[in-house]
C-alpha cells in the first residue's frame, strides 16, 4: 500500500510544456542537458528514489534518529541508502562543474529533488542543506575556503548546515547572540548556542560544514551586525584530511509530531573550551546578507515538499480508493459493494489532490526556471526580469505549496477513512511529517508579509502588473475548446487585480495590508497555479489536435485537460471568498483585547 512511483511523465510533461526545458538548453551554460540526457537522469533518479529510499520512510519514522554517547545515530537503512546516493553523484546535479559537480538546470535538480524528498523526505532533509550551504559558499566563500570544502562537499562526502536559531532569535534573526571573538590569525573563536539545527549532527559523513551566523565584539545591534562563519566538526588539515575536533557539540535531539528520522539538534558552541574554530566568510558585518543566498534556495526546496510529500500521499491514497470496498456505487447491483472511489465525494478528493499537486509542483518548477535565467541568460534585461519574477514566485512556492502539502495529506487521511488513523496504514506519517514545511525556513506568516512588502513594490508595481497582464494574454490565446478554463482564468485575474490595487492604495495603513498578506499569498498562488495549467492545457490540446502526441499518450494528455478544467472551474472560484478577507483591513484583528480572547 505503501509504494512510490516516480511520477517522471507528469513531471516530463512540466519541463516541455509549462516551464520549457529548451529555453535553457538554448543557453551556453545548460546545452550539454539535452532532452534526452535529462529523461535518462530523472528515470535513474527516478528508479533510486522508489526502489533504494523509498522503502526506508516507514523504517526511518519508526526508528528515528536517536542522541548516543553524544553522537547522532539515524536509522540503520539510511547509512546504506546515503552511501549509494553519494556513489551515483546525485547530490552533484546542479553545482558548478569546477568542484565536481555536474552544472545542470536547478529546474532538472529540483526535478531530482522532488523525486527524494516523495520518497523520503526526513532523509531527503540532509542533502538538501548541503546543497544550499554549497549554493551560498560558491557565491561568497574565498577561493581558499572554496577549494577546501567544495569538492567533498558537492560530491556528498562532506554534509553541511545552517545554523540561526537560537532560544530568543527565531524568525526575529537579529537577536542573535553567538559571539565570534578574533584570534589574530585570521580564524575565530565561537561561543554559543543554536536550536532547530536540521542534520545538526549525524553519522552519514566523516565531516559537517556548520554555516554559522555569530556577531563580532564591535557588531551594531540588529541584522546589521551579524557575521556569517564556517565551523567545521573537524578541522581539516593542510593536505585535506580531517584532524582534531572542533569544540562544538550536540546537546539534545529535539521529539518532534513528524520526520522523526531526521535530526533536529541543539548545538553547542564553545561549552568545552575557548570557542570553536571558525572562518569569516566576506565581509564582517554581512552575514545575515549572505545566509539570505542559502535561505532563499531552502525556501524553494522546502516549497517542493509540498507537492513532493502529498504526490506519496496521493499515490497511496488512490490505490486504497481503488481496493477498498465499501457503500454502493452509482452503477453497482444491489447487494454489491463499490470500490470508494466509485462514490463522488472520494473521486472529489482525489481530484483535488491531484489538481493542487500539478498547480504547485508547476509554481516551484516556474521559480526554478526563472532563477536559471536570471543566473545563465546572456541578456542583462532578461537576466533581471527573471530574477525579479524568481523573487516574487519564492513566497508563493513556499508557503502556499507547504500549506497545500498539509492540507492535502490530511485529504489522504480522510479517504483512507479510519484505516487512515491508524498509523500501521502509513499514511498518517505523511501528514505528520507535511506539518513542519509551513513552519521551518521562514513561517508562512512571514512568507506573505515578503510578498506584500517587499514584491507587490517592485518598479512601483508596475512589475506585479505586468505578471497579470502576461497571466491575461495566456487566457485569452486558449483555443475555443477551452473556453470554460480561459473564463475562469479571466475572472481569477480580475479578482487578484483587485486586490493587488487595493493593497497598492494602502501605503499609509501598513497593518491593513499585512493583515490581508496571509489571504493575498493564498489567492495570488491560486491564479498562478492557474495559469500554469492553463499553459499545459494549451500544449495538451494542440497536441491532441495535431494528432501527434510524441511519448504522451491520449489518456495521458485528456487527463491534463480534465486535471485543468477541475482546477479552473472548481478550485480557483475560492479566490472569491479570499478577496474580502484581503481587503477588511486591520481593525477587527486589534479590536479584542487579549484578555478578551482568553475563555
Amino acid at each position: 500500500m505503501d509504494n512510490y512511483t516516480a511520477p517522471l511523465r507528469d513531471i516530463r510533461f512540466v519541463l516541455e510544456h509549462v516551464t520549457p526545458l529548451s529555453e535553457l538548453t538554448a543557453l551556453e551554460d545548460f546545452s550539454h542537458a539535452d532532452p534526452e540526457l535529462v529523461t535518462g537522469l530523472l528515470e535513474e533518479a527516478g528508479r533510486f528514489a522508489s526502489q533504494a529510499i523509498a522503502p526506508t520512510n516507514r523504517e526511518g519514522d519508526a526508528q528515528g534518529a536517536k542522541l548516543v554517547d553524544g553522537e547522532v545515530v539515524t536509522p540503520d537503512s539510511f547509512k546504506r541508502v546515503y552511501q549509494q546516493y553519494v556513489e551515483a553523484g546525485w547530490g552533484a546535479v546542479q553545482h558548478p562543474p569546477e568542484f565536481g559537480g555536474g552544472g545542470f538546470p536547478l529546474l532538472v535538480a529540483n526535478a531530482v529533488k522532488e523525486l527524494i524528498t516523495s520518497a523520503n523526505m526526513a532523509f531527503s532533509l540532509g542533502p538538501l542543506l548541503t546543497t544550499g550551504a554549497v549554493y551560498l559558499m560558491t557565491h561568497h566563500a574565498s577561493e581558499e575556503q572554496q577549494q577546501t570544502y567544495l569538492p567533498k562537499m558537492v560530491a556528498g562526502e562532506w554534509a553541511g548546515t545552517m545554523n540561526l536559531t537560537e532560544p530568543q532569535a527565531g524568525s526575529d534573526v537579529g537577536a542573535v547572540t553567538t559571539k565570534a571573538e578574533p584570534v589574530g590569525d585570521g580564524t575565530y573563536r565561537i561561543t554559543g548556542q543554536k536550536i532547530y539545527i536540521t542534520f545538526g549532527d549525524h553519522d552519514l559523513t566523516d565531516q559537517i560544514i556548520h554555516l554559522v551566523l555569530a556577531r563580532l565584539p564591535d557588531a551594531p545591534p540588529g541584522t546589521k551586525g551579524i557575521s556569517l562563519f564556517i565551523v567545521p566538526k573537524y578541522l581539516v588539515n593542510e593536505d585535506g584530511s580531517l584532524g582534531e575536533r572542533n569544540d562544538v557539540k550536540v546537546v539534545s535531539l529535539e521529539h518532534k509530531l513528524g520526520i522523526h528520522a531526521s535530526p533536529t539538534a541543539v548545538m553547542a558552541y564553545g561549552e568545552d573550551g575557548d570557542g570553536a574554530i571558525g572562518e569569516l566568510v566576506g565581509e564582517p558585518h554581512t552575514g545575515m546578507r549572505l545566509m539570505f543566498t542559502m535561505m532563499n534556495d531552502a525556501r524553494l526546496g522546502v516549497g517542493l515538499q509540498g507537492p513532493a510529500i502529498a504526490e506519496r500521499a496521493f499515490q497511496q491514497s488512490l490505490a486504497y480508493a481503488k481496493e477498498r470496498r465499501q457503500g454502493r456505487g452509482p452503477t453497482s447491483e444491489p447487494g454489491e459493494q463499490s470500490p470508494i472511489i466509485d462514490h463522488a465525494d472520494v473521486r472529489r478528493m482525489l481530484l483535488t489532490m491531484k489538481a493542487s499537486i500539478e498547480a504547485s509542483r508547476a509554481v516551484c518548477y516556474a521559480n526554478a526556471h526563472a532563477l536559471d535565467l536570471a543566473h545563465s541568460h546572456p541578456d542583462e534585461s532578461v537576466r533581471e526580469y527573471q530574477q525579479k519574477l524568481a523573487d516574487l514566485l519564492t513566497p508563493m512556492s513556499k508557503a502556499w505549496s507547504t500549506d497545500l502539502g498539509v492540507e492535502l495529506t490530511s485529504i489522504a487521511v480522510q479517504i483512507h477513512g479510519g484505516m487512515g488513523f491508524i498509523e500501521e496504514t502509513g499514511v498518517a506519517q505523511h501528514y505528520r511529517d507535511a506539518r513542519i514545511a509551513p513552519i521551518y525556513e521562514g513561517t508562512n506568516g512571514i512568507q506573505a508579509l515578503d510578498l506584500v512588502g517587499r514584491k507587490l513594490p517592485y518598479d512601483g508595481g508596475a512589475f506585479v502588473k505586468g505578471v497579470l497582464e502576461d497571466m491575461r494574454s495566456t487566457a485569452d490565446e486558449l483555443p475555443d475548446s477551452l473556453a470554460d478554463i480561459a473564463e475562469a482564468l479571466r475572472d481569477g485575474v480580475d479578482v487578484l487585480a483587485e486586490t493587488t490595487e487595493w493593497l497598492g492604495s494602502r501605503g499609509d495603513a501598513i497593518n491593513d495590508v499585512f493583515a490581508g498578506a496571509t489571504p493575498y499569498l493564498r489567492l495570488f498562488s491560486t491564479v498562478a497555479g492557474a495559469w500554469l495549467l492553463a499553459r499545459g492545457a494549451a500544449s495538451a490540446r494542440r497536441l491532441l489536435d495535431e494528432g501527434d502526441t510524441g511519448s504522451f499518450s491520449t489518456d495521458f494528455l485528456e487527463a491534463k485537460l480534465t486535471t485543468a478544467r477541475f482546477y479552473a472551474t472548481q478550485i480557483l472560484p475560492q479566490v472569491h471568498g479570499l478577496a474580502p478577507a484581503v481587503t477588511a483591513g486591520a481593525g477587527d484583528l486589534y479590536a479584542v483585547s487579549a484578555e478578551q480572547l482568553a475563555p
